[in-house]
């Protein structure tokens, strides 16, 4: 009876931490960032006219010239889409990112590979450098996670009903396994944020127009899944691999 709950509780702490790292690839929120490298915010300007009437007086007329205020590019991005468009200034950047929040303006560009910035110009690019060593090692850690992830779930599957200690520890391992992988991804991903300049990767060629501009950037919600389902991943493979020592020895 004991061994059927935790045999449960187990599945359940694996089939959401699963779903969880499902949600993380298959979501563009790793990284959401904005930048002011754009048309920038101007006061309301006035003009001045000179104009002569029919006696050949001059006449001054001052006219105001509004300026629309200025929008912030934002962008957000992970495995497979890279989009930018623009907000209001006051906008926040992760509301702005949700589903319901779409605007029409969106422009998507394939990514696969992020972290590494997508080629937009010269290839190779300088600008490209900085963030090279990620890309192989990302895309490696985050598929192999992911593969791991199911196929334990697969195995598990399979051994319950034929209560085989051996596919219950087989499968524990490779859910550990998954949790280690995505563990080390996240790793690499805070390694990528804080120490490469992240800001040279928004702005792209765009930076060199603007060498001054702002850069906000952010830790998405697909990042913040990703990491919630890594301890609900390693217990649950902990537990089928403590499941499957009894049952081995319970024959």
């Amino acid at each position: 009876m004991r061994v059927g709950a935790a045999a449960l509780a187990g599945g359940i702490f694996g089939a959401v931490g699963t779903l969880c790292f499902l949600l993380a690839f298959g979501t563009d929120y790793w990284l959401i960032a904005s930048d002011n490298c754009g048309p920038y915010t101007w006061p309301t300007q006035t003009t001045v006219t000179v104009d002569q009437d029919a006696n050949g007086t001059e006449i001054q007329s001052v006219e105001a010239v509004t300026v629309s205020p200025s929008s912030l590019t934002l962008h957000h991005e992970g495995f497979f889409w890279r989009c930018v468009f623009q907000v209001e200034p006051t906008t926040h950047a992760v509301l702005a990112t949700l589903f319901t929040n779409q605007p029409d303006s969106k422009v998507c560009i394939h990514g696969y590979l992020f972290p590494l910035p997508v080629a937009l110009g010269q290839v190779p690019h300088p600008n490209y450098d900085a963030a090279a060593v990620f890309r192989g090692f990302w895309t490696v850690l985050i598929i192999l996670g992911l593969v791991s992830a199911l196929t334990g779930g697969f195995l598990l599957v399979c051994g319950v009903p034929f209560i085989s200690h051996k596919l219950h520890k087989l499968g524990g391992a490779f859910l550990i396994a998954a949790a280690c992988f995505f563990l080390f991804m996240l790793l690499l991903y805070v390694l990528w944020m804080e120490v490469v300049d992240v800001k040279r990767y928004i702005l792209q060629e765009r930076g060199e127009a603007c060498p001054d501009a702002q850069v906000s950037v952010l830790y998405g919600l697909s990042f913040m899944v990703a990491a919630a389902g890594v301890p609900l991943e390693l217990v649950s493979g902990l537990v089928f691999m403590l499941v499957g020592r009894v049952l081995h020895a319970s024959k």
